[in-house]
């Protein structure tokens, strides 16, 4: 099997091609490199480019018309940034995935796996939630994620295509075998913050302590990037199974989570207790965009794809620090900007 993987160079679309080369399928990489690293597609299929460019799309069909599915993990990510220039996640997120759709449906793919985000979600009284729970984006980036999924749900009703989305939770973690990991110089994240405050010694800030959660801070399902890229291999694997070409449904929504919850509190003292520097840490009023959090209670991963997470939170922290510590091994001294 060949599959096209747009963000491919990023932090998760690079451990998704690392896991999908371990299982036998080969992965045709396609990123702008905005934020992704070239170092991260090494001995694989890459061409550089945007996601809107129709002739490039148009070129790899045409040099590799094996491709059987779409993985599509190119997009912006952090919520403050979108508070603050949702026009751009709007042109970026929604716009640019609107002509790639349509670039990918006329070259004959049909088979379409979409990386959301369960930031889309209205958390329950104990901040849980399945994929029936209502969807009330919080911020431009999450809104960027809701409105792509009624567009691919509707685009599937009118076209061959069919699309899976798969909602994430928190990813933390590298790959285990440190091929890829964070390549951002100031990650816009918990653990990524965490790693920056240990590194250079400055505080890190809790951002919201009066969320009505057990401790005040915010509540999140962290799954190890490794455990949500080994899930994106059984959706290509089972795909046809979920969603056959000839069967009533042509769209499908997956959460892909742990079904714990960890506060931000739970977390902090987790990593104190891993790594070797201490981290300062302060409480600050809640940024624009922020959202108590949620963790999912579904079983429906389990279900249809045949898959649970194995790698915990601790070993997620223990696999950061020990990229953290030859990142710039990797990737050079000149790491990239702050944008993730």
């Amino acid at each position: 099997m060949k599959v096209l993987i747009a963000g491919g160079a990023g932090f998760i679309g690079s451990t998704i091609a690392s896991a999908c080369l371990d299982d036998g399928i080969v992965p045709v990489v396609l990123d702008n490199l905005s934020t992704g690293r070239v170092e991260f597609t090494r001995d694989r299929i890459f061409y550089q480019g945007d996601i809107a460019d129709g002739q490039l799309i148009d070129r790899i069909f045409a040099e590799h018309p094996d491709i059987e599915a779409i993985v599509h993990a190119a997009a912006l990510i952090v919520v403050p940034e979108s508070v603050a220039q949702p026009l751009r996640y709007y042109r970026e997120n929604v716009a640019k995935s609107l002509d790639f759709i349509e670039h990918v449906v006329r070259n004959g793919c049909h088979r379409y796996l979409f990386s959301s985000s369960a930031a889309i979600y209205r958390p329950g009284d104990d901040f849980s939630v399945d994929e029936t729970s209502p969807v009330e984006p919080t911020s431009p980036y999450a809104r960027t994620k809701a409105v792509m999924e009624w567009v691919m749900e509707d685009a599937a009703a009118a076209t061959p295509l069919r699309a899976l989305s798969l909602r994430y939770f928190n990813p933390i973690g590298a790959d285990p075998a440190l091929r890829t990991g964070l390549q951002l110089r100031n990650p816009s994240h918990l653990l990524g913050k965490l790693l920056t405050a240990a590194e250079s010694g400055e505080e890190f800030a809790i951002t919201g302590a009066d969320w009505p959660t057990r401790d005040g801070s915010g509540i999140r399902d962290y799954i190890h990037v490794w455990d949500l890229a080994r899930a994106h291999v059984q959706a290509l694997r089972r795909f046809d199974a979920i969603l056959p070409e000839d069967g009533a449904r042509s769209y499908e929504v997956i959460n892909l989570g742990t079904g714990n919850g960890t506060t931000v509190r739970e977390f902090v003292t987790a990593f104190q207790s891993l790594s070797d520097r201490p981290v300062r840490v302060t409480e600050h009023p809640r940024r624009p965009g922020d959202s108590a959090g949620s963790y999912t209670r579904s079983s429906r991963s389990r279900e249809l794809l045949d898959w649970t997470p194995e790698l915990t939170v601790e070993e997620g922290i223990r696999h950061s620090l020990q990229w953290w510590a030859r990142r710039d091994e990797v990737l050079g001294a000149d790491a990239v900007g702050a944008r993730a």
